[in-house]
């Protein structure tokens, strides 16, 4: 009998987990996971409390508890200061290899933003970086944000709104404004009113930032539709004191350097990434 209470309890405790995970930001009522599980809410509750414990100490996050009538438990994802440390390290490795410089002095990330291995970690950084500023939007702009914009509003449970370079007639009436890019060039971006309620607390995502047109632009649409940025968050920078945020911006790296005659690239972790880095030992 013995034997057969810890295995059910195994296969329990392997639901919640499959369950909780798979949806971060979810609220789950204890009557939801009651019927799911088969066991009593007094039982659950210690299962959950095992779960969290493990999930802490591998620093992957923490199960809230949510009191009240409607209330329940949801997962918040969390990255610990190593696992960080280790994805940026691992993203510099793998991003300053010579064969990625392209005629022109830049530097190919396609394949890295659209992998689902690196896009998901990160993802789940920006997620844990910033859920203090507690958005309840992700907006990004087409199409090399979309990836990395994705899997942040996956990690947060939140929603995910792609301003356009052009409007569609499928997504009906629409905001736009022309803005000019890092390359001085004018662009135009677009957002579909029903994309944004008025009073959104929104993270722009994007890929690169450069001089920073592109987030200006989606933060004015942003304002534009009654809706307020909380912060911006991309995977590389280039050093520049020209980008003006309205912002608190978050990289994870800074590319100094492509040389494509001596065939080099300088890149490694932002400065915002290391003052989160040792805010995250601090508080560790």
């Amino acid at each position: 009998m013995a034997r057969e209470a810890r295995y059910a309890r195994l296969r329990r405790i392997v639901e919640l987990t499959r369950r909780i995970a798979a949806a971060p930001g979810r609220l789950y009522s204890l009557a939801e996971l009651s019927a799911a599980t088969g066991a009593a809410r007094s039982t659950l509750s210690g299962d959950i409390a095992l779960i969290d414990d493990v999930l802490q100490e591998k620093g992957l996050g923490a199960i809230e508890t949510v009191t009240g009538a409607a209330g329940g438990v949801r997962y918040r994802v969390g990255f610990a200061a190593l696992h960080a440390a280790d994805l940026a390290q691992a993203l510099t490795v793998e991003l300053s290899d010579p064969e990625r410089i392209i005629p022109g002095g830049f530097l190919y990330m396609t394949d890295v933003i659209f992998s689902p291995h690196w896009s998901e970690r990160i993802g789940s950084l920006f997620a844990g970086r910033f859920q203090q500023e507690a958005p309840d939007m992700v907006l990004t702009m087409e199409t090399k944000g979309i990836p990395l914009a994705l899997m942040t509003a996956r990690s947060s449970g939140l929603p995910l709104a792609v301003a356009r370079r052009e409007s569609r007639v499928t997504e009906g009436s629409a905001i736009g404004l022309n803005y000019v890019s890092s390359s001085g060039r004018i662009g135009t971006m677009s957002l579909p009113r029903r994309a944004l309620p008025a009073g959104s607390r929104v993270l722009v995502v994007d890929d690169f930032l450069k001089g920073g047109s592109t987030v200006r632009g989606l933060v004015e649409l942003c304002q534009e539709l009654g809706a307020s940025c909380v912060g911006i968050a991309a995977l590389c920078e280039t050093p520049s004191e020209e980008k003006h945020l309205p912002a608190p911006h978050f990289s994870v790296l800074r590319l100094d350097a492509v040389d494509e005659h001596q065939r080099f690239v300088r890149l490694g972790p932002s400065e915002s990434f290391q003052r989160y880095l040792e805010e995250a030992r601090h508080h560790a």
